[in-house]
């Protein structure tokens, strides 16, 4: 299948503001939510997987607010992510899907199947959901992101990419500079700034140690749809230890740790994810039943 940018790139002005998405392949409904950082975005994250999931599903990429081509939502960055992607829904008509959150993304993801159970159809995270046990917050990856927003450089961005995956050979001079020019974006810049500048990781630091930490967790033992969470074992942005929480939490959950990843084990695992993942949505899809 014959896959690009400009072909599948689609815009849409909702009650909060334009929202831009990639929609791609027909079948049962799919919906890929990126994760955070600098020049992040849904085509970022996911373009390489695409030729797979399409042909069985119908791929709806989205850029959250304030990445991408989509409008930022002022107030909760977490809450305005999830009004995006349900408004970007019912402006679809769709009402059933599988969803795919990759770090940010997956936290957004939980709090959509968490409250929206007749929506949602299986839920896959790669990263995101959970509470560190063994390991600190925030990690190393983090830290490299959090002193991007406080001194946005070519150099920062590509100490931030290295420490996302296992495989270093990944971060080259043509992702670093593309990542680099979105990242500085101004709407991009200042949606970075208010998720990772040092008095916003701070806040998430004290919330998720003190007394409030179960609030972070509280509503995935609310998940109901069949649930996989992914991991790269060698993550040094979220810690694998992170998963163990949500493991126990939500009720139909099962876990895969990929060997020799990081952060990203869709670009760095590409066939084994794709297979795990194709065969997890079609095991769950009724429209495939036997």
């Amino acid at each position: 299948m014959d896959i690009d940018y400009e072909t599948t790139s689609q815009t849409v002005e909702l009650d909060h503001g334009a929202v831009h998405y990639h929609d791609v392949g027909v079948g049962p409904n799919l919906l890929l939510i990126h994760g955070s950082g600098p020049g992040v975005m849904g085509w970022a994250n996911y373009k390489g997987n695409l030729n797979t999931f399409a042909e069985k599903f119908r791929c709806i990429v989205i850029d959250l607010p304030g990445y991408g081509k989509s409008d930022p939502i002022e107030g909760d960055p977490i809450g305005g992510c999830v009004t995006s992607c349900l408004s970007l829904l019912r402006h679809l008509d769709i009402t059933s899907v599988h969803i795919i959150g990759n770090s940010l993304g997956g936290i957004v993801a939980s709090h959509i199947a968490a409250t929206h159970h007749d929506l949602v159809t299986t839920f896959t995270t790669i990263g995101g959901i959970g509470l560190n046990i063994f390991s600190a917050f925030p990690g190393e990856g983090l830290n490299h992101l959090t002193a991007f927003t406080e001194d946005p450089t070519r150099e920062r961005v590509e100490t931030w990419l290295k420490s996302m995956v296992y495989d270093q050979s990944i971060v080259t001079d043509e992702l670093i500079e593309s990542r680099f020019l979105q990242a500085t974006e101004p709407k991009t810049l200042a949606t970075t700034k208010e998720l990772y500048s040092k008095k916003s990781i701070q806040k998430i630091t004290d919330f998720r140690q003190g007394e409030y930490a179960t609030k972070t967790i509280e509503h995935l033992s609310s998940i109901e749809a069949p649930t996989l969470i992914t991991w790269g074992r060698d993550d040094r942005v979220s810690p694998m230890d992170i998963c163990l929480i949500p493991m126990r939490l939500i009720p139909n959950c099962e876990v895969h740790i990929f060997p020799k990843c990081g952060h990203w084990a869709m670009i760095e695992c590409k066939d084994k994810f794709e297979t795990l993942v194709m065969g997890f949505m079609s095991l769950n899809e009724p429209s495939f039943s036997k």
